[in-house]
């Protein structure tokens, strides 16, 4: 008989599933295969409440009773409804155009991803699915309030729209066989099409009046850090411990700049070894795939980790819709209530369109040299192997929930890890492994001025070009999506600390520091989930 927490955790599962059926869908629950998301303004003000009435709910519950891992789990859930909580008065719903389409597109691409079901049952669902997308943009017609909408918002909210419609259109319904499912899906597919068309024109039409702001301010993000993740630092303390890092972390690059050219300039360094890439974007694609299983056998020769039985990750092509919005690689994890330990890692294809010269600055942000580190970031043993060795915990609430200062950490990590280790022989590979966290040191400093209202959308831009090795189109890409999700962008370092802290520790209290104890180590962090680094 499940415990009364087990019972109370299942009532909040439930509620959530039924407010976000697309996420309940990814997660291999089927029965929710055929419904989208409501996103009314009356279904968005219902789950606000919901929300605050759980808060409470759970805040009111006594420790005694509850074991250990029950603990974990509602101060974990407690973390995630307060992080709503704090965001509340921002209104993302009033200012952020990409929220009525993200539940379409990818409400029908994990279907087909995943194909958990019989693909006519899959074409079905998908029917139903895109049959619903008009209601949604009816709905983000009807909410956002342009007042609140930053221009930014917009024009990423028109790329994904346009490349929505795209994938409804004519992507959609070549994912089935059957000739008649397959005119079903393109009748339902032109439907939403012409729905998000509507959409994008009703954007564009509003552009001289999208003047919000998207700096959420210091109180906000404050209070994200301290009460969502559970940190013990303010947005000024931690955009410090940024730019502490960033220094010390350039001044490691300078050495190997030194070491590899007799120079220390190891940006202009990295320039010259961007300009070596694969010659088009399947080239590039090839390349994180060799790189994926030349680190998956480091790991298993080495014995630094368990390789669950069945898991497999799997190196594609990042779907047509998410490409104008995300210019980095990406993984899509194994649904948490399937059988299966099948992974996705998404390699970043330019925009259908994108002029060939953008094409190749895409590129080389993908270089030959710095492919190796993404590998292991995304795949093993990064997200990939993090995900499937959590898929396994008995908790649901730490196989569906996560927070990014552990996900993200735990990614970087891996990267400082196969570097300790010896997995990147190559100097070249040494120092883009460098390079990849002086990224994210500069994303802590971006992020939190972003935020803070002490830097412009413009001046982001240049930051990252000079300071930490972006392209132009990739640094625009990047920095749209730090004024999207605030304190996401500061996770990776900031998590990757935590990480190595508790790690510290644990070999301390184990009395060891060989392969064994490491593995062990890592086994069973990953096994826990992605909870706040506190917990």
């Amino acid at each position: 008989m499940p415990s009364s927490f087990a019972a109370l955790a299942d009532r909040f599962l439930k509620d959530e599933f039924e407010a976000s059926p697309v996420m309940a869908s990814a997660l291999g629950l089927t029965e929710y295969d055929e419904r989208l998301d409501d996103l009314s303004a009356a279904a968005t003000l219902r789950k606000e409440a919901s929300d605050a009435e759980w808060l409470t709910r759970l805040r009111a519950l006594p420790d005694d009773g509850l074991s250990p891992a029950e603990l974990i789990d509602r101060d974990f859930l407690v973390s995630i409804l307060r992080g709503r909580e704090i965001l509340r008065p921002h209104r993302m719903w009033r200012r952020q155009p990409s929220t009525y389409l993200g539940p379409g597109s990818s409400g029908v691409f994990s279907l087909f991803l995943h194909r958990i079901r019989p693909e006519k049952d899959l074409a079905e669902a998908a029917r139903a699915r895109l049959e619903q997308v008009p209601a949604n943009i009816e709905a983000g017609i009807a909410n956002l309030d342009f007042s609140l909408v930053p221009g930014v918002y917009l024009e990423r909210g028109i790329r994904q729209a346009n490349a929505t419609a795209r994938y409804a259109r004519e992507l959609v319904p070549n994912e089935v066989q059957d000739p008649k499912q397959r005119e079903a899906l393109a009748a339902a597919g032109e439907k939403a099409a012409v729905a998000i068309d509507r959409f994008t024109a009703h954007l564009e039409a509003n552009r001289g009046r999208a003047r919000g702001e998207w700096a959420v301010g210091d109180e906000i993000y404050s209070a994200l850090l301290r009460e969502k993740e559970l940190l013990p630092y303010d947005a000024l303390a931690l955009r410090e411990r940024g730019r502490d890092q960033y220094d010390l972390l350039a001044a490691e690059a300078k050495k190997l700049a030194r070491d590899i050219s007799g120079n220390d300039d190891w940006v202009g360094l990295l320039e010259q070894l961007n300009k070596v890439h694969a010659p088009d974007p399947e080239g590039m694609r090839r390349e994180y795939e060799e790189w994926t299983e030349r680190a998956r056998s480091f790991l298993r020769d080495r014995g630094l980790v368990t390789l669950p039985d069945g898991e497999r990750c799997l190196v594609e092509p990042s779907p047509h819709f998410q490409r104008p919005v995300l210019a980095v690689a990406s993984y899509n994890r194994p649904p948490a209530f399937s059988d299966s330990l099948k992974g996705h890692f998404f390699v970043p294809f330019p925009p259908d369109g994108t002029p060939e010269a953008e094409v190749q600055q895409r590129l080389e942000g993908n270089s030959s040299a710095g492919i190796p580190t993404t590998a292991v970031h995304e795949a093993y043993p990064g997200h990939h192997w993090h995900l499937v060795m959590a898929h396994s915990n008995p908790s649901k609430i730490r196989r569906i929930f996560s927070t990014s200062y552990f996900s993200e950490g735990w990614a970087l990590y891996a990267e400082r890890m196969m570097r300790e280790q010896g997995f990147f022989a190559d100097p070249k590979h040494v120092l883009y492994q460098f390079e990849a966290t002086i990224f994210r040191a500069a994303r802590i400093v971006v992020d939190t001025s972003l935020h803070l209202r002490e830097m412009s959308f413009d001046e982001a831009v240049r930051f990252m070009m000079e300071k930490a090795n972006l392209t132009e189109p990739n640094a625009k890409a990047e920095v749209g999506r730090y004024c999207s999700w605030p304190t996401q962008a500061s996770s990776y370092l900031t998590g990757m600390l935590e990480i190595l802290d508790i790690r510290t520790r644990w070999l301390a209290r184990k009395g060891r520091n060989d392969t064994a104890a490491l593995r062990e180590f890592h086994d069973a962090i990953a096994s826990s989930g992605a909870l706040p680094t506190s917990l």
